[in-house]
């Protein structure tokens, strides 16, 4: 019984990422030529393969074990099409990466532009999100993170410097406040408080004389990024918990004051990171190599 290629490769884009939507943008086609692609080769098979409803895709029995079969050939058909980037002057094909908001603002991004201008044939998707992805499933090649959130079996490397955190507030809220001492007593002061996506309050953290603690700040306003934390202080509606590298211009330019500065720890910085593979795509291994050089030179 012979399936064409083509199929199974859609077939394999919608178990990725379990939305045909989705599958087709990768695939540069539309989802009506997905699903009439998959329903052609459910019938030759003579087996359903997927279970779909008005909002989910999911693999049935049958389709997950046609997939833990085809899904390493494919990735070696992958892999050997890529190894004949050594021929080549410079690589060549897609590079998708994903970020948390700040890590693209403050380190990311910059990076990307130099290293596609030294790369004018990649192809190279950022994606920013703060919600932590599971990269393989999600089709992504590699992922900027703190270093602590990375999970130890993927390959970090350092990408940007170290950072330091930095108290901040607008002149006219701390007039018509106080400016604290202690990190104590941002407790009785309306501070900008920060949700992460997994649905926790974030803490603010502090250290002095080598003494490690945690403060929770309480304030009206919540957000979950630390870009519009960084709007609300500008407009005088707290005390923001942000990192040096944002607020450096504000402070030069007197929007923004900072406190408690003797309380600020520092950071390892954002990292790269990767799934350990046998094959590294060779527009990762340009970017990995274009990061470390970039790290070398700063140095």
């Amino acid at each position: 019984m012979k399936s064409d290629p083509a199929s199974l490769s859609m077939f394999l884009a919608v178990a990725r990422h379990r939305s045909f939507r989705r599958a087709a943008d990768e695939l540069g086609c539309t989802p009506s030529a997905i699903s009439h692609g998959l329903r052609a080769l459910e019938e030759r098979l003579q087996i359903r393969l997927l279970n779909r409803t008005t909002r989910s895709v999911a693999l049935t029995e049958a389709g997950q074990r046609l997939h833990d079969r085809i899904e390493p050939a494919f990735r070696d058909i992958s892999d050997a099409l890529d190894d004949l980037n050594i021929y080549r002057d410079q690589p060549v094909g897609s590079l998708r990466l994903n970020a948390a908001h700040l890590a693209t603002q403050m380190v990311l991004l910059p990076l990307a532009l130099r290293f596609m201008q030294q790369h004018p044939q990649v192809t190279l998707e950022i994606i920013a999100d703060n919600a932590l992805v599971d990269m393989v499933s999600e089709g992504f090649d590699a992922g900027v993170r703190f270093g602590e959130v990375i999970a130890q079996d993927m390959i970090a490397v350092p990408i940007g410097p170290r950072q330091r955190s930095a108290v901040v507030a607008a002149p006219e809220f701390l007039a018509r406040h106080f400016t604290p001492s202690a990190p104590e007593e941002l407790r009785t002061l309306p501070c900008l408080q920060l949700r992460f996506a997994s649905g926790r309050l974030y803490d603010w953290e502090f250290e002095r004389g080598g003494i490690e603690f945690q403060v929770a700040v309480q304030g009206s306003l919540i957000l979950g990024d630390q870009g519009h934390i960084l709007q609300a202080a500008l407009a005088g509606m707290g005390v923001a918990y942000l990192f040096e590298m944002q607020v450096e211009q504000h402070l030069a330019e007197g929007r923004l004051v900072r406190v408690l500065d003797d309380w600020c720890p520092y950071y390892p910085g954002f990292h790269l990171y990767y799934p350990s593979r046998r094959q590294m795509p060779s527009t990762l291994r340009a970017f990995v190599d274009f990061v470390r050089g970039e790290r070398t030179v700063s140095a």
